[in-house]
């Protein structure tokens, strides 16, 4: 049995009910949510390691919801919703989102990516790696996954600690788009490569310090510096 809780959002009680018996066989622990409105609070007064929301739903859909969970958390999401079309994905993914499961799906598929969102976000296996990394002026906690820059925080999306992340425990090596589109949004991400570019502008204009991620002109990236874990 594990200590991960899964936060389900799904106006169908059906539904959520249905991913909740899946989420108990699996060993997981689950917290429902009728709406937009109640997955704030529920997020708010509960310790939530992934979050699967819905799209279409009342008072507040998930787009909006994934919109203001990312400007103070970074908590996990997994859109889950019967809208399959690519513009959808591409604008779940753009907020914030993690992943973006269509219904139906199965209860492998679902599991699977939970755990598999679990391990690129360092809930699991983390056990043996250091908590703090230091990068010249930005430390970074792999436990927290907060961020700070000459010890003041920053606030990052979880896509862009990710990145920031991968950057530094891969200094000095130049990082195509690709490798980077499949390391931080999964190789099954059918989004354009101009995602990474906008990521990466973000990222550095929040980081506001000097430019240690360098473009590589025709190639992608690299990150330019030394860093010690403490």
């Amino acid at each position: 049995m594990n200590e991960y809780t899964v936060l389900v959002v799904d106006d169908e009680e059906d539904m959520r009910n249905l991913i909740e018996m899946y989420l108990l066989n699996s060993g997981y622990k689950c917290i429902q949510a009728e709406d937009g409105k109640k997955a704030l609070e529920k997020l708010h007064n509960h310790r939530v390691d992934v979050m699967l929301l819905d799209i279409m739903m009342p008072n507040l859909n998930g787009f909006e919801v994934c919109e203001i969970i990312r400007k103070t958390h970074q908590t996990p999401i997994i859109f889950i919703s019967a809208k399959g079309e690519e513009w959808d994905k591409v604008k779940g993914l753009k907020l914030g989102g993690d992943d973006y499961v269509v219904k139906p799906f199965s209860p492998g598929e679902l599991m699977a990516r939970i755990e598999a969102l679990l391990r690129r976000t360092g809930k699991l296996g983390q056990d043996s790696e250091t908590d703090i990394i230091q990068f010249h002026e930005i430390a970074l906690n792999q436990k927290s996954r907060k961020v700070t820059v000459n010890n003041k925080p920053v606030n990052l999306t979880l896509k862009e600690y990710e990145l920031l992340l991968f950057f530094i425990k891969h200094e000095g090596l130049v990082l195509s788009r690709e490798q980077l589109l499949e390391n931080i949004w999964g190789i099954d991400y059918d989004g354009s490569l101009r995602t990474v570019d906008t990521h990466i502008k973000t990222l550095r204009m929040k980081l506001k310090t000097a430019d240690y991620i360098q473009t590589v002109w025709g190639i992608g990236y690299k990150l330019e510096g030394n860093y010690a874990a403490k």
